[in-house]
């Protein structure tokens, strides 16, 4: 079998078919591409490139409330900065973490309201100037384009109200978070549809909505199924009707909600976090046929090369089959894992995920 490009290879693990290979691809963390570097890997060189992943490109639009973004404080340790969803919140600049957040400008429906009037699907919402720059590129490299989706349960108490406040609000005004969900998708849905009618080609839809966490979820199979899963569903179905896959990253232990999400025709899910509780061994024998499985490789054992070559090695033959499987961590490459033992992951996940 000839060397398949990205977009083929992806395109057949979606389709359930064998490709060359699995597709290889995960996200370091800052701090992890920080070590590389002093490791030996070129400043101007991207990992993807360095390690020969397959390529993603991803086409974003903007369907935020625009609120302004300024630095508040910077040490040599961290930013303190606002964003463009209302939210303030502290980066760390040489630590694989998530950011801290410290405030929120929407905290009620009253405010909502005020943010919701200034989110609306306007043409300058989108970079023209960067798709018509790069999108022939990526088509003449066969990059697997995604389509970026920004809306839920996840962004909306994470990056824009805040967990606690929303987590209230599920159970006490559960018209307010669905109005929050439903809106960003809208704005989003819209902008994206405008890029298509300009003639731009989407691969996949991806969002990301964690709704788990250490052997949980953060609310009822009941509350999804009332709340989220419509919205969900309204995603998905807008995808297919243009043929578009979809693609969900949903972090901690979702075991309960996979079920939901196959019934509502989600395609591939990410990222497997076998430390939160999931299985991705049970994942593909009882839902292989129908769901792309995306990570499922512990990054716990990422530093520890005998561990991970071996976990590699019991996974990777079964998830493999008859495709549907993209290689992957099963959340991010945390900075304890060095230039080596990274290539040495990716040589061995590109042997054994051979299908020649």
């Amino acid at each position: 079998m000839d060397e398949m490009t990205s977009q083929q290879r992806f395109r057949r693990m979606y389709e359930h078919r064998e490709a060359d290979r699995v597709p290889l691809t995960d996200i370091p963390w800052g701090a992890t591409i920080e070590r590389w570097r002093r490791e030996g890997m070129p400043e101007d060189v991207s990992f993807v490139d360095y390690f020969g992943l397959d390529h993603i490109s991803s086409i974003s639009v903007d369907n935020s409330p625009r609120y302004p973004t300024r630095t508040v404080e910077e040490t040599d340790e961290y930013v303190v900065r606002t964003t463009k969803w209302g939210a303030t919140l502290r980066n760390w600049k040489h630590a694989a973490s998530t950011p801290e957040f410290l405030d929120f400008t929407i905290t009620d429906p009253d405010s909502w309201a005020r943010a919701k009037k200034r989110m609306q699907p306007t043409p300058d919402r989108v970079d023209w100037d960067h798709l018509r720059q790069n999108y022939p590129k990526w088509r003449e490299r066969g990059d697997w384009i995604v389509g970026g989706l920004w809306f839920g349960f996840d962004v909306t108490h994470s990056w824009t109200v805040g967990t606690e406040r929303v987590l209230m609000a599920l159970a006490t005004d559960p018209d307010w978070c669905t109005d929050m969900f439903n809106h960003f998708l809208d704005v989003n849905l819209a902008l994206l549809q405008m890029v298509l009618d300009e003639g731009y080609e989407i691969d996949c839809v991806s969002w990301p909505d964690d709704m788990g966490y250490k052997g949980h979820q953060f609310f009822s199979l009941q509350m999804y199924r009332d709340l989220l899963k419509p919205v969900h569903k309204r995603a998905i179905d807008w995808a297919h009707q243009r043929g578009i896959y979809t693609h969900l990253h949903s972090c901690g232990d979702v075991r309960p909600l996979v079920p939901e999400l196959v019934e509502i025709g989600l395609d591939a899910l990410n990222p497997l976090e076998v430390k939160a509780g999931m299985d991705p061994l049970a994942v593909k024998a009882q839902w292989g046929d129908q769901l792309v499985l995306h990570g499922g490789i512990n990054a716990v054992f990422w530093p520890q090369p005998e561990k991970v070559e071996a976990e590699i090695r019991r996974l990777l033959p079964e998830l493999k089959r008859d495709g549907g499987y993209i290689f992957s961590s099963d959340h991010s490459v945390p900075s304890s894992v060095s230039l080596e033992d990274f290539r040495r992951i990716m040589e061995l996940a590109r042997e054994i995920g051979s299908y020649r």
